[in-house]
């Protein structure tokens, strides 16, 4: 079921911040009212496509902060295996270096709750998760406005790396919109002219392009 429109979920889970300090009941809730948030899911510390995304992230971390967005991870790996990874030198396949929140969703209940638990499980008669395969979140991706309420989301299955530069667009839509009040049409881009959401603004934009 698609949450955009709907409050992101709520947890508190441990994570490793700054890429060095384990923080235990770290939360998404702390931002409502403050900031945006990016919160994205990637499938397992120590494999190969995941570290071009976190990295890419993390490259792109900076213009994220300047539209005062902030960008969390999280795996279903434990906080201990994050901080393991993060303590291993990109050129050995680690993410040393890499500065914003990990989150770690051991008990799986973040990524069902986001929709985006991969694997054959189901709920049995006590409320307990029980899987017969591994369980791994695919690759979710959620844009949080200010008050909390998912306004994009993106999954892709398991080989296939994301944008970072599309996400920074989203971002830049979103927030066009609220200040300006205008839709952005297809293929708009921060600086680009958007449209009223009217007949008549619809003739007069689709008229110029």
């Amino acid at each position: 079921m698609a949450l955009v429109g709907k409050k992101a979920p709520s947890f508190k889970a441990a994570a490793v911040v700054n890429g060095e300090e384990i923080v235990e009941n770290f939360s998404l809730d702390q931002f409502i009212g403050k900031k945006y948030v990016l919160f994205f899911f990637y499938p397992k510390d120590f494999t190969f496509v995941c570290p071009t995304e976190l990295w890419a992230f993390q490259e792109h971390l900076e213009e994220f902060k300047a539209r005062n967005v902030e960008v969390v991870a999280a795996s279903t790996d434990t906080e201990q295996s994050h901080w393991g990874w993060l303590q291993l030198e990109k050129n050995k396949g680690g993410i040393q270096g890499i500065t914003y929140p990990i989150v770690a969703d051991t008990n799986k209940t973040i990524s069902y709750n986001y929709g985006v638990l991969n694997g054959d499980f189901e709920w049995n008669e006590a409320g307990h998760l029980t899987a017969t395969a591994e369980l791994i979140a695919y690759r979710g991706l959620f844009l949080i406005d200010k008050n909390g309420v998912v306004q994009h989301e993106l999954i892709n299955n398991l080989p296939l790396g994301r944008n970072v530069k599309e996400a920074l667009r989203m971002v830049d839509a979103l927030q066009y919109f609220e200040e300006k009040g205008e839709v952005c049409p297809a293929n708009w881009e921060k600086g680009k002219e958007g449209m009223s959401a009217s007949h008549s603004g619809v003739a007069d934009y689709l008229s110029k392009h």
